[in-house]
């Protein structure tokens, strides 16, 4: 096997981690809520309902920004069935996921989740765009934020919160560009209605940071041509626009899934052109950054069969995939496109937290658990933060159906503020090890502080209920720095964190 290469300089990066590249995501869909995140009654749930087993996963987990309380939910949602006396909040059908939401957890819960995380999570709060408009964007806004002596900020005192919840994040409404999406828009229609939106909340708070619908996904039929209209209406009045991808082996096609990152990368510098065009044709010397704000590995093809079967119940069980290590592989491989272009991707959200496509599984009345997913994602918020340095690989490559040739080798590399430097790096054959030669110029480095790998004689091996401990980490062995060269021999199809100092 040829031997993949990269140099690591500090004269050549890509641009600083901004902290909420490591975000996630929790909807009311499924059991991400209930019996998710909130479960009263469980044996270590505390006084509000936040089951502390998960509270405890998900500060491991690093998670930053944390979008609500949807996704496809809040196109249809009303803010003010969330807030006030959980007796008096009413029971709601959720079209989106065809169930009943009883709203027990709602807007203060949500903030007080948080809190309960720590510091480092944010609420990126979502508005419904679909059925609702400008006129309930801006009740929110002021219920949310206004200290107090207005009506709205005062009920929100009544109802037991006399500080602001302090939401610097909004989302102008979500994947308005789908037919799925309960009051579905043209990007005209769309445009005009987050323009309005986006003004009007500026009258409130100047400094409010927002982020207007992309695509839903770049096999869009209106895919770049949405952006450009979009943000022909809204360039001066928002930050970010976002976008959404999902990967799954689609026809067994498994050599294409783990090049997915080829798509996602593609994906974003489609979005940067697009915007920087409409920028200069603006003549507007600002930049749009992005929101990565929906990213996982999902099987989907299984969803519309289960969502069509459902008769309105309460937290039903949806969308609970079980990750492998190749599906872990394939995350940590998304999470390093992300890093790679950290210089324009400000925001990314690992949709969803709890059960719901997660890294994080739990029983009812029971224990939670890691899935394989949950590692790539928290090296990679413990150990990705600082100057993404400019990776430019020399790999060997192999056939994919969907991308032509594919590099075996995907990686990119993050220097902290100490001057350590990590490399995350991913094997993406399933048959054979890869070396790997790394040249360090001018960083100052002389040891392998850790190589850590996820990977597993079985592909498809995976933590469940029985066995959540199946699948961890464990260090490899022969990684070695010397002279300024570090040398490696990555395993078969495998996720790898090299620390260096």
């Amino acid at each position: 096997m040829r031997t993949a290469r990269f140099t690591l300089d500090p004269a050549f990066t890509v641009g600083t981690v901004d902290p909420r590249l490591f975000g996630s995501f929790v909807e009311h869909l499924g059991r991400c809520v209930y019996t998710g995140v909130f479960e009263p009654g469980h044996p270590v749930a505390d006084a509000d309902g936040i089951r502390g087993d998960v509270l405890d996963l998900v500060r491991e987990l690093g998670v930053t920004a944390v979008r609500y309380p949807g996704g496809n939910f809040v196109s249809g949602h009303r803010w003010e069935d969330s807030v006030g006396p959980v007796e008096e909040r009413p029971r709601r059908l959720d079209l989106a996921w065809r169930s009943t939401e009883t709203n027990r957890f709602g807007l203060s819960e949500f903030v007080s989740f948080l809190r309960k995380i720590g510091p480092q999570a944010e609420p990126m709060m979502a508005l419904n765009l679909g059925t609702r408009g400008v006129a309930e964007a801006l009740q929110l806004q002021e219920y949310a934020n206004h200290p107090g002596g207005t009506a709205l900020s005062d009920l929100r005192v009544e109802h037991g919160d006399k500080d602001p919840f302090g939401i610097r994040l909004w989302c102008l409404g979500n994947e308005m560009d789908g037919p799925w999406q309960t009051g579905h828009k043209t990007a005209a229609e769309y445009g005009r209605i987050a323009a309005e939106t986006a003004r009007a909340m500026r009258q409130i708070d100047p400094g409010v940071q927002l982020v207007a619908c992309g695509s839903s996904g770049r096999s869009m039929p209106t895919f770049a041509e949405w952006e450009a209209t979009v943000l022909q209406e809204t360039y001066d009045l928002v930050d970010h626009i976002s976008l959404h991808a999902y990967y799954e082996p689609l026809d067994g096609d498994v050599d294409s899934f783990l090049a997915s990152a080829v798509d996602m990368e593609t994906f974003i510098e489609d979005v940067v052109a697009t915007c920087d065009h409409v920028g200069a044709r603006l003549k507007s010397r600002k930049k749009i950054n992005l929101s990565f704000d929906e990213w996982n590995v999902w099987y989907m093809s299984r969803t519309q069969e289960q969502v069509s079967a459902l008769d309105w119940p309460e937290a039903p069980r949806l969308l609970e995939d079980s990750y492998s290590v190749t599906d872990a592989v394939v995350l940590g491989s998304l999470l390093i496109a992300l890093l790679r272009h950290a210089d324009r991707v400000t925001v990314a959200c690992l949709a969803q937290l709890v059960n719901v496509i997660a890294p994080i599984m739990t029983e009812p009345g029971g224990p939670a658990w890691r899935q394989t997913t949950f590692f790539p994602f928290a090296q990679a918020s413990r150990y990705g933060r600082g100057e993404v340095l400019d990776v430019r690989v020399d790999s060997p490559t192999y056939a994919t159906a969907k991308y032509g040739e594919a590099d075996l080798l995907h990686a990119t590399a993050v220097r902290g503020e100490d001057g350590t430097v990590t490399v995350f790096a991913v094997n993406r054959s399933r048959t054979g090890p890869l070396p790997l030669d790394v040249a360090l110029n001018g960083l100052g480095l002389t040891s392998v502080v850790e190589h850590s790998v996820l990977a597993d004689a079985d592909p498809d091996a995976r933590n469940t209920l029985d066995e959540p401990e199946r699948v961890v980490p464990h260090a490899a062995e022969g990684t070695t720095l010397d002279g300024g060269r570090l040398t490696a021999v990555l395993e078969p199809l495998s996720w790898n964190v090299i620390r260096l100092a």
